[in-house]
């Protein structure tokens, strides 16, 4: 064949996967629109309810998860409080006590605040951004069956009476061994780490999304204040999960293999546990926080019948938030005597992160005053919530003076504040925002009257449950006690928050049951009830399975109230835009731009995401039970499903070309530019899902490397002890990867050339540098004097050098992977997007083992030197 018949036949192939979208209408009752249903319309029964990736029942799901767990928790916290209503109550036992009041904070905390809004955002992120799926469907049931499954993993230890024990905060040394010899805090620390899984691949879903899903035109000045909210606490918790996690696994580590990262008698550091711990709470605290203010921020200027005021400052202290939040988890330390200079510095920061708070507030009260606000059940709990966020933030301000903090940090004043700001400020909103959007979740909207009632109980109940627990700890009434003798003031403020704790629980079952009488029995929506503003509602309710039959082009932030806030300009393109309509498919853009970029081939119903978390789940339970055989089991198990996941589903010479429709929608005049189809562009969807992934990976070995120098600083010992790590081996260790990295990097150019056998052979060459590296690794541990539990040092040195190994070894497997399906004829210069996502992952390995290798070789052999 000639050169210019072979240049050709490229030219066709890549043809075959561009394509120039068209641009139109799709009648309602159409055929277009019945067979768009057809293809997006999963499965019925029980195969449906496992295999979906469903958005919107994902998102449902997860909000009725979490509401079984916030009932969970409120009788917990009911059986407590029955247990303090009165002095020297003997209705529970200390150890009964103590797992209770665990498990209350756990649940609330971890099970209902967070999974409840996410709930929330994964039903109405793609309504609201004008997409038809967020960009990982997959990976979005994967998280909701790992929080699934965690949560039943944090309760399987309930019935036997060996549930969790040490407070939601687990402090050592009181969660260690020496303390709790039971399994009670194994299943915490290892449902936490697994929990933290659920968390991380949300956020990276909803990043992601953000940036590749949404409508054209959809500026960053256009976006929703709860997407601005649950986009920033999504790149929170990338950065802050793995603190936690990782404090949770060493514990883990101390209590089963015998480390000593809290152990005080092998020099140890009980305070490290709570900088980790701390480093996660304190920001969680807005994660928890901020997308239910983005509920406010988008439900309430519905029924002021107005824009949000200042909806800039709104949107970016929404960000200021966070930002500084990260840098004030020191004052929940303030008691742990720390230096003055670091109480005056984060006790100023604490009383800094007060203006953009009060920005938001004051935006809500002038959207209330300049509007004219419609009384209906939703307008309540939204208003509401503005009084609850003013007496959690004000009491909150008050304990960032460092004096009054020694007052009151161990007192019931603390326990109220913290019910305001992560019960007070999630539950009002969530109770809004479920009775506002509940005609998009069912089609009916809820009872009005009996919602009034509703919100009337549980308003007077939270308010006079919690506001009585300031008064109790000014009086002085510690936290954590399980009962009080008589005498000490604290028997009407106990009694009176007993009482309004039912109350609240009344009102929590009388909203249950109307919201599951109106989801039958209420009267039918129409797809607009409340005249909102926002892209959702030009939908109808409930929304298709397909959600946008075309995929609409914006020019203003409130679509629906266009012609009414300007009466010239141009409009939003709802009817006609972007016929999508081969296969299950969506609209990309470009993640900064916003300018169409390809044409996303999304995914079918799948099993992989449910046994994946099963498996997953079973790892941890293998780990708890100390069951080698099961974990590896497990593991294994875990490893194939996810390798079944990636396999690409055809290779390049199966690959057909485009089907032409089968009938004809009535389409525009204008032309498009012609996109490619499937997982490409500049940079694809799972490019963007690896950098994330990156990114919390980062900020593991980050917390590590932070926990290895914290240790050293605080150590009157000499460090490393023992056996210093040789810098000869560690630098020929650091070339060969390296050099492992830059032969990944020259297959993939290779193969962007259409040189298929060089790139395979390059790609051979770093699997296999990447083993040498593994073996030098192997055979400096087996060198070494010690091993992981001989003392502090090398329970860091092999702790972290065993992560890192963990992760090469994860990155062999994805090169092995790479270059066999390079040899299947899976990729050519035009489709080699798994090539760039694997490459970045390797290369990330390599980066981190460059700080890994200054920190443990060239560090403590300069200070030798010096």
């Amino acid at each position: 064949m000639s050169a210019t018949s072979d240049r050709s036949m490229k030219q066709m192939d890549r043809v075959a996967f561009r394509r120039e979208p068209d641009f139109g209408r799709v009648p309602q009752g159409s055929e277009d629109e019945k067979r768009l249903r057809e293809i997006w319309e999963g499965e019925s029964g029980w195969r449906g309810f496992i295999t979906t990736v469903d958005h919107k029942k994902i998102g449902l799901r997860y909000i009725v998860t979490a509401f079984v767990f916030l009932l969970i928790g409120g009788v917990e916290a009911l059986l407590m409080r029955l247990q303090l209503a009165r002095p020297n109550e003997t209705l529970l036992t200390p150890d009964q006590y103590a797992q209770l009041f665990t498990m209350h904070g756990v649940t609330m905390i971890f099970l209902y605040a967070l999974p409840v809004l996410s709930g929330f955002a994964n039903f109405l992120w793609p309504l609201m951004l004008g997409s038809r799926d967020m960009a990982f469907p997959r990976l979005n049931a994967l998280s909701y069956w790992v929080f699934l499954f965690a949560g039943v993993f944090l309760y399987c230890s309930f019935p036997f009476g060996q549930a969790p024990n040490a407070g939601w905060f687990n402090y050592v040394p009181l969660s260690s061994l020496e303390y709790s010899r039971g399994p009670n805090i194994d299943v915490y620390s290892l449902g936490m780490v697994l929990l933290g899984i659920s968390t991380t691949v949300g956020a990276v879903n909803f990043v992601v999304t953000l940036f590749r899903m949404r409508a054209v035109g959809m500026s960053v000045d256009r976006l929703p204040i709860i997407v601005w909210g649950t986009l920033t606490v999504s790149f929170a918790n990338l950065l802050a999960v793995p603190a936690v996690s990782l404090a949770f696994f060493l514990l883990w580590m101390d209590r089963n293999i015998g480390t000593h990262f809290f152990d005080v008698a092998a020099d140890g550091r009980p305070l490290l546990w709570q900088h980790l711990f701390w480093m996660f709470a304190h920001p969680w605290v807005y994660v928890v926080v901020l997308p239910a203010m983005g509920i406010v921020s988008d439900a309430l200027p519905t029924f002021s019948r107005r824009p949000l005021v200042a909806y800039a400052a709104v949107a970016m202290s929404t960000v200021a938030t966070m930002i500084i939040g990260f840098e004030v988890w020191i004052h929940h330390m303030f008691a742990t005597g720390i230096a003055p200079l670091a109480l005056a510095f984060f006790g100023a920061a604490s009383v800094l992160i007060t203006i953009p708070s009060a920005v938001a507030v004051f935006a809500w009260i002038a959207t209330i005053w300049m509007g004219r606000p419609v009384f209906t059940v939703p307008f309540l709990y939204f208003a509401s919530f503005v009084l609850m966020f003013v007496i959690g933030g004000v009491s909150g301000v008050m304990t960032a003076a460092v004096p009054l903090d020694w007052q009151l940090n161990e007192t019931y004043f603390v326990v109220a504040h913290l019910h305001y700001v992560l019960l007070g400020i999630n539950v009002f909103p969530v109770f809004g925002g479920i009775t506002y959007w509940f005609p998009k979740f069912t089609g009916r909207l809820m009872n009005e009257t009996i919602g009034k009632i509703a919100f009337w109980i549980v308003f007077v109940g939270f308010n006079l449950g919690f506001f009585p627990m300031h008064i109790s700890g000014l009086l002085g009434m510690p936290r954590r006690i399980y009962t009080y003798p008589d005498g000490m003031g604290w028997d009407t403020s106990n009694l009176i928050t007993t009482i309004g704790s039912f109350l609240l629980g009344i009102g929590v079952l009388v909203f249950a049951v109307n919201a599951l009488v109106s989801a039958r029995r209420g009267k039918i929506a129409p797809s607009n009830p409340w005249d909102a503003p926002g892209l959702e509602w030009s939908l109808p309710s409930p929304p298709p399975p397909y959600n946008f039959a075309v995929l609409p082009i914006v020019e203003s932030r409130h679509p629906m109230w266009e012609d009414r806030l300007q009466r010239s300009g141009r409009r939003s393109s709802l009817e006609e835009g972007y016929l999508l309509h081969q296969g299950r498919e969506s609209l990309g853009v470009h993640p900064f731009t916003g300018k169409p970029d390809v044409i996303l081939k999304m995914p079918d119903d799948a099993w992989s995401p449910f046994f994946l978390g099963l498996f997953t789940a079973l790892t941890f339970l293998g780990m708890l039970l100390r069951s080698p055989s099961m974990t590896l089991a497990a593991f294994a198990a875990s490893g194939a499903t996810l390798i079944a996941w990636m396999w690409p589903r055809r290779s390049l010479a199966q690959r057909e070309p485009p089907k032409p429709e089968q009938t004809t929608p009535a389409r525009s005049a204008k032309k498009r530019d012609a996109l490619p189809v499937g997982s490409a562009g500049e940079h694809s969807g799972g490019w963007w899902g690896v950098l994330a992934l990156v990114v919390t990976e980062a900020s593991l070995f980050g917390y590590l490397i932070f926990a290895y120098f914290y240790s050293q600083s605080q150590t009157q010992l000499a460090w490393p002890p023992e056996g210093m790590p040789k810098i000869g081996i560690g630098a020929m260790s650091t070339a060969v990867l390296i050099l492992s990295s830059v032969f990944a990097w020259l297959s993939e150019r290779t193969l962007r050339k259409s040189r298929t056998r060089p790139a395979f052979w390059l790609m051979v060459i770093a699997i296999l540098l990447g083993c040498l590296f593994v073996g030098i690794q192997m055979k400096e541990w087996h060198d070494h004097a010690y091993g992981v539990s001989a003392h502090l040092y090398g329970s860091l040195y092999y702790t972290i050098t065993g992560f890192h190994l963990a992760h090469v070894l994860v990155g062999i497997v994805i090169l092995v992977l790479l270059a066999t399906w390079i040899a299947l004829g899976y990729f050519d210069a035009e489709r080699n997007a798994p090539m760039r996502i694997g490459g970045l992952y390797w290369h990330f390995v390599d980066v981190v083992w460059l700080f890994i290798f200054t920190s443990l070789y060239v560090t403590p052999f300069w200070l030798r030197g010096h």
